[in-house]
């Protein structure tokens, strides 16, 4: 017997019967055209095949707390040592482009970071941004997309970083290096078999948190006159930052917690006794006392900004970015910095003997000024090898390609794609010679003028360039050169356990602690005998 189906007899009860079996092999294929789409648009570009169609790969490289090293594999692999053919050209070429995400690329290349960076490129802030915004309510100059609103703001905090609006910011800077050698001596000083160990992860942090509380807010926070993590700074930034390292990288997770009913359910309160609320507390109320009717004005950082026309409600989130920004990456260039020195004694005697010398000519002072750390060249030297050779920050700050796409060396590279920057691999590029990974600051005094120069352009983007470039980085050097110089004219300095000099993980911004010290008083210098 035939059945026959009319129009009339088909309904949602007779259609779902029939389809049903095929169901299954319709999911596949809506499933693997999707991936097959994602991984066709960059197909060109060479990467970790998973991360092709997934941002699962790259959420797990920012949790690993290894972002540094795993990018920089990528790179080496994938980029510049993987031959790739140019089908337009009819040349092999070296890509230095490496696939990371569906729609995500990075680089180790100087000249494409610059390319993208420049005041006139027309690339744009990516989706990465939006995931810096510490207070998740409002910007801060971080986190602004819009490129003119950026520009905008920027300009209107520069004259506050710059010091221009704060005539004692160096000797302020003095007071808290002041305050960090009493702290020593009060409590970590060993001599002979007394041993009084010295976190200098920990403690190398209290001093910059001070330093930028003292000279944007005119009142350092009391890190080290505490010897304690005030507000529990140190602790929240530790929970908040790994979180934030996730939300930069994997844009579906960035949009869903940035949705306003999800803030409101599980967002921060200036109200909180813990976390990011406890701190944007702390920002209400420091930035409060400078509006109103008992408002105090002062010529510092935060003076500056009020001063410039930002509003209250964004200085508070500015703030909060500033402690962060301001601290955690000063801090990781005074501890790596200070465990190259220190386990490369030929480069410690060589900067000791530098800064003697100075001295013994009454060429610096004491404390050292600024101008007189600048004329140290072999101080100077240890200084940016150590910046170079550990990069502080190590996010990928990424830029979005035009909509219109770009060739970049030889490939085409589809618009609106994001690329970002691999700092860490960047400071070991060719131009400082054979042997990058290692702590030699002679590089920069024995190279040639012109190889100089391109160095010292390859480090600046240590900061970051052109419209993107970081507002503190002339306070940044200002706290470098004087620290080092103060510490080692009055301390030796020495590992406590070589084979285990600290506990270093990496989220964007590095963690560093146990980094566990013996400093003891110099010795005297001996007269040479006759």
């Amino acid at each position: 017997m035939t059945v026959t189906l009319s129009l009339q007899d088909l309904s949602i009860r007779t259609i779902v019967p029939l389809l049903l079996p095929y169901l299954p092999y319709a999911l596949v294929f809506v499933i693997v055209t999707s991936y097959a789409k994602t991984w066709y648009r960059l197909r060109q570009f060479h990467g970790p095949w998973f991360a092709s169609i997934s941002y699962l790969w790259v959420a797990a490289v920012a949790v690993s707390g290894r972002m540094n090293f795993k990018y920089t594999e990528i790179n080496r692999k994938y980029g510049k040592l993987q031959l790739l053919y140019s089908y337009w050209s009819s040349n092999f070429i070296r890509s230095p482009l490496a696939r990371i995400g569906p729609n995500t690329l990075i680089t180790d290349d100087p000249d494409i970071v610059r390319h993208m960076s420049s005041a006139r490129s027309p690339y744009t802030r990516s989706g990465w941004y939006e995931g810096v915004r510490v207070d998740p309510y409002e910007d801060n100059v971080m986190s602004t997309m819009d490129v003119a609103a950026h520009d905008k703001i920027r300009a209107k905090m520069a004259g506050g970083y710059a010091g221009k609006e704060n005539p004692d910011l160096e000797a302020e800077i003095d007071e808290q290096i002041a305050s960090f050698i009493s702290l020593i001596h009060r409590r970590y000083l060993s001599k002979g078999a007394t041993l009084r160990p010295m976190d200098f992860g920990q403690k190398a942090q209290y001093f910059t948190l001070d330093v930028i509380t003292k000279i944007a807010y005119g009142k350092e926070f009391g890190f080290v006159a505490n010897d304690e993590d005030v507000h529990e700074y140190i602790k929240t930034t530790e929970e908040t930052v790994p979180f934030l390292a996730f939300l930069t990288m994997v844009p579906w997770a960035n949009s869903f917690f940035n949705k306003s009913w999800v803030r409101e359910l599980v967002g921060p309160s200036p109200k909180d006794k813990h976390g990011v609320g406890k701190l944007m507390g702390v920002a209400k109320e420091v930035v409060g006392e400078r509006f109103g009717s008992d408002k105090k004005e002062k010529l510092d950082m935060l003076g500056a900004f009020v001063r410039n026309g930002l509003s209250q409600r964004r200085i508070e989130s500015e703030v909060l970015f500033q402690i962060i920004a301001g601290s955690d990456t000063t801090a990781t260039g005074l501890r790596a910095t200070i465990l190259y020195l220190i386990t490369a004694p030929r480069v410690m005697e060589k900067l000791r003997a530098e800064i003697d010398a100075a001295e013994a000519a009454g060429i610096i002072s004491n404390p050292i000024q600024n101008a007189e750390a600048k004329g140290l060249p072999f101080l100077q030297a240890c200084i940016k090898e150590g910046l170079r050779i550990h990069p502080p920050f190590t996010g990928l700050v990424m830029k979005k390609v035009p909509p219109s796409g770009d060739t970049i060396k030889g490939q085409y590279v589809p618009g609106n794609t994001s690329i970002g920057h691999n700092t860490w691999s960047i400071q070991r590029n060719e131009v400082y010679g054979e042997d990058p990974e290692i702590y030699r600051p002679e590089r920069w005094i024995d190279a040639d003028s012109e190889t100089v120069v391109q160095m010292e352009r390859t480090l600046e983007l240590v900061f970051g360039y052109g419209r993107w470039g970081c507002l503190g980085k002339s306070i940044a050097y200002m706290e470098l050169n004087k620290f080092f110089v103060e510490l080692i004219r009055r301390f030796d300095i020495e590992l406590v356990d070589p084979t285990n000099p600290w506990k270093c993980t990496n989220f964007n911004l590095f963690f560093m602690d146990h980094m566990l010290l013996r400093i003891a008083e110099r010795e005297p210098k001996q007269s040479p005998k006759k």
